[in-house]
Formats: structure tokens, sequence, C-alpha cells
């Protein structure tokens, strides 16, 4: 479908419902094709993508940390 300028202004929401439908939506000036709208993939956000591949327990962040690793966070040597 091509439609013009002023065509789209007054009918932006049915275009974009069009495109996403699969449609190709072409908006020209006068007669030349200017732009085309095409729908943007939606991905899925999957939770527990690692799960059952993490072994171990892991690190225990309320573990007091040792003299030479204090140091070397408060920059010492």
């Amino acid at each position: 479908m091509q439609v013009t300028v002023h065509a789209a202004k007054t009918s932006l929401s049915k275009l974009i419902e069009a495109a996403l439908a699969g449609e190709e939506v072409v908006i020209a000036k006068g007669k030349r094709p200017v732009v085309k709208l095409i729908p943007i993939e939606q991905k899925k956000f999957k939770i527990g993508v690692l799960k059952g591949q993490l072994l171990g327990p892991g690190p225990d962040f309320f573990t007091p940390m040792s003299e030479d690793e204090l140091a070397l966070w408060e920059g010492g040597a």
C-alpha cells in the first residue's frame, strides 16, 4: 500500500497496524516513495536462561574479606 504524507498523518495508527500485520506500507511525497514502515522485531526476555548450568553455591558476599583483599580494595598493594 502506498499513501501520501497527508494521508499518513490522518491515518498513522491504521498504517502501523497494517505494517504489523505484514503489509508493505510506503509513504510518498506526491508520487515519489520516500519512506517504508516496517515493524521492529520484538524479542522476548526469558528468565532462568542459565538455570542448571551454574555449579556450586557461589560467593558469600557477607563473609568478611581477608586483610590482603581489603588492602587491594582500599588502594594498597
